[in-house]
């Protein structure tokens, strides 16, 4: 069995090695649907493709350091378009496909996107139609290109030699060739500027924490465009195994397309844990995929229980892992953690990472005292497209300011306690949202839940519990609440005074972590009691 690569310098550098080590071994595996078949490419098929369509770009003037934005769904037109623009050297914006005219225009203009890739009208969605909305003001335009079916292509021949490899004097800058945006929401965007090396320092974390083998079988159902495509991609092309790609989410055809290619790890977030969970849950002692082994993920909070009840209704654990557009990788479960270590922390830092638990001085926290989340190492990213953002952001040590409050264990690794930001002040209390949260998702009638924060001029801000039902349960009542509350021992003043039983799913985004900002927003004007 082949040895895993986790030294390549370049996303391409990457690919040659493995095509050189397992060429034939299958690598995209695209299961079929809305008329399309199903297909496999290998490793050698997916460098090869990737060379005509880099000539292809090459012929429409894109060059190393060329900017390009992308926003496409998960297929694999989308993977080998990516690897082509790597093979080049070009500087990519990827954009996650249900953004729209507001942050696809202000990533566009800030960057100064030259091409923009759209899959033309896709999902009921006319994607190039946007496209030209945005750029309409824009005294050059960029070049619009439809990708869906169909790729540009060219002679390989015809291709300028490779980038060269990142200078390796200590101080030598690699260049930035992946512009990120963190998701707005009452303010623009952030550009955050990655290298090859640092989005695969990030990779090689997560592939060394799951210790994934060329016999596993993976998938990825999220969208490709978001920060975890390029993690994923290192650790398919490090551990030489494949993957199976969701352009659409449908959650029977998903079990039935991962029965068929048998696949050994899934997931994406804790939304997908628990839907998988449900659909266990109609057919216990059967397991949904036989193959499975693993379900691992990130993007979102995960309560314990929900380690516990993967564990118990589907045989399998949870490895999640904690990540952020600005450092790719941060902690990851491993699958031989300890199932203490898995439900209830979000693993050890990933090979590389530096992660330090600070006070507000900067001073590091003793094990077991919580305190803001400081990153550094490899997978930091190098900073924000605008220059005036990192004066905030990092602290006077180099280390990247998360804002998320956690406790590092005696053994290394790291729970999650809430954010800086989300924390609740009630009569001078501090409140972590998270610590109720946990609580509340272990009744049966809570699917889902956002412990938020409300004006109130009594209290200052009074805790406000904001539920989605389970499918099939009643709707949790205050007496309820209440009741798992002081069953597990949480103090008065933490319990919350307002129960909201939301209509329906609460608001998410695409990496399915809910938007509390806009609960914040429907509920702060809605008279109470």
């Amino acid at each position: 069995m082949s040895e895993p690569i986790y030294d390549a310098k370049t996303f391409w550098e990457l690919v040659e090695r493995r095509v050189v080590d397992s060429p034939d071994r299958a690598f995209l595996i695209d299961p079929g649907g809305d008329g399309w078949p199903e297909r496999a490419v290998t490793f050698a098929e997916a460098k090869a493709w990737a060379e005509q369509v880099a000539a292809g770009f090459a012929a429409m003037g894109v060059v190393e350091g060329t900017p390009v934005t992308w926003v496409l769904p998960t297929r694999v037109e989308t993977v080998v378009a990516s690897l082509a623009l790597s093979r080049l050297g070009a500087v990519q914006n990827p954009i996650i496909h249900i953004y729209r005219d507001r942050e696809v225009g202000f990533c566009i203009h800030q960057t100064a996107a030259e091409v923009v890739i759209t899959p033309g009208e896709w999902n009921g969605f006319d994607y190039r139609a946007m496209a030209e909305r945005v750029t309409a003001d824009l005294d050059q335009a960029p070049t619009l290109l439809d990708v869906y079916d169909t790729l540009p292509e060219g002679d390989p021949g015809d291709l300028p030699p490779v980038p060269g490899a990142p200078p390796d004097e200590p101080n030598a800058a690699p260049p930035v060739r992946w512009i990120y945006y963190t998701s707005g929401t009452t303010s623009d965007p952030k550009g955050v500027l990655h290298t090859d090396e640092s989005l695969m320092a990030g990779g090689v974390g997560l592939a060394r924490a799951l210790d994934m083998q060329p016999t596993d079988v993976g998938s990825i159902a999220f969208p490709y465009a978001h920060i975890g495509g390029p993690d994923y991609l290192v650790c398919l092309l490090a551990s030489g195994f494949p993957a199976v790609l969701i352009e659409k989410f449908d959650l029977g055809e998903v079990i039935s397309a991962y029965r068929r290619h048998g696949v050994t790890m899934a997931g994406g977030s804790t939304v997908f844990y628990t839907m998988f969970l449900g659909v266990q849950r109609q057919q216990p002692g059967e397991p949904i995929i036989p193959t499975l082994r693993l379900l691992s993920g990130g993007g979102a909070p995960k309560p314990p229980e929900v380690f516990f009840e993967v564990q118990a209704e589907m045989g399998i654990p949870v490895a999640h892992g904690y990540g952020m557009t600005e450092s790719p990788m941060i902690c990851q479960g491993s699958p031989t953690d300890t199932d203490d270590q898995l439900a209830h922390t979000e693993g050890h830092p990933v090979y590389a990472a530096e992660v330090a638990i600070c006070r507000p001085d900067g001073t590091e926290c003793d094990r077991g005292e919580e305190g803001e989340v400081r990153i550094s190492g490899p997978q930091l990213f190098k900073g924000y497209r605008d220059p005036s953002l990192n004066i905030e952001a990092f602290d006077d040590r180099g280390r990247f300011r998360s804002g998320d409050l956690a406790v590092m264990h005696d053994d290394g690794h790291v729970t999650l306690t809430g954010r800086l930001k989300d924390v609740i002040i009630r009569k001078g209390e501090n409140i972590a949202a998270k610590e109720i949260e946990d609580i509340l998702y272990t009744h049966p009638s809570v699917g889902a839940v956002a412990v938020i924060g409300l004006p109130d001029a009594e209290r200052g801000e009074r805790v406000c519990a904001v539920v989605e039902t389970a499918e099939g349960a009643e709707p949790l009542t205050t007496e309820q609440l209440v009741e798992s509350c002081d069953r597990a021992g949480l103090m008065r003043q933490k319990v919350p005074e307002q129960l909201v039983v939301h209509d329906g799913p609460l608001p998410r985004n695409a990496t399915m972590k809910i938007l509390k900002y806009e609960l914040k927003d429907a509920l702060a004007e809605v008279p109470w009691p």
